[in-house]
């Protein structure tokens, strides 16, 4: 009989300027690896998110995982930081959320990208909605940036976190937001 082990998931919890965010992670290969970042929500706390997925999770950390939760924190607060793809289970994603991860994970502080362009880089010109999608299911926010994803006529979009904590996470990188509630920059990447 062939025995299926479920990985053990732990997890963070951190303080940030918007509420606590949860790092879940659990031992892959030998390695802590990073499962899922959690936001919180209004009336949904990212550790109470956590245990609702994951009934039993504990809290427990390892100096891999320590260094992703405080690089989170410090991005949070507004610091200037370029987050590493190699602690993260990419692999439970499907190939083509791979691929818009990827891509808006190359998009740089300070720029912003739309839902069409980045399907136009990936070749895929049709799928901008497909590409907002993968986007709204990131299990990443923060290390792939997709607050810095937007619509094609500047809206902001949606986002995990909530569009408050959107624009400001643009704002903080010195993304322009205007009364309308549309981008205004001119700084678009792909």
């Amino acid at each position: 009989m062939n025995m299926i082990r479920k990985e053990s998931v732990s997890f963070i919890v951190r303080p940030s300027p918007f509420g606590m965010f949860a790092v879940l992670w659990a031992d892959y290969g030998g390695l802590p690896r990073v499962c899922r970042v959690l936001l919180s929500k209004p009336g949904l706390p990212a550790e109470e998110a956590g245990k609702k997925q994951h009934p039993g999770i504990e809290s427990s950390g390892c100096s891999e995982i320590d260094k992703v939760a405080d690089e989170i924190e410090a991005f949070l607060q507004g610091g200037d930081v370029s987050f590493s793809l190699d602690k993260t289970r990419l692999d439970t994603c499907t190939v083509f959320q791979q691929e818009v991860l990827r891509a808006e994970h190359g998009i740089p502080r300070g720029y912003v990208s739309t839902y069409k362009r980045i399907a136009g880089h990936l070749g895929r010109p049709t799928s901008a909605r497909a590409v907002g999608m993968a986007l709204a299911t990131n299990p990443f926010p923060i290390i792939i940036p997709c607050h810095r994803a937007i619509r094609s006529d500047g809206n902001l979009g949606g986002y995990q976190g909530g569009l408050d904590m959107k624009r400001k996470l643009l704002e903080m990188e010195g993304i322009g937001i205007a009364d309308t509630g549309c981008v205004s920059t001119l700084k678009y990447f792909y």
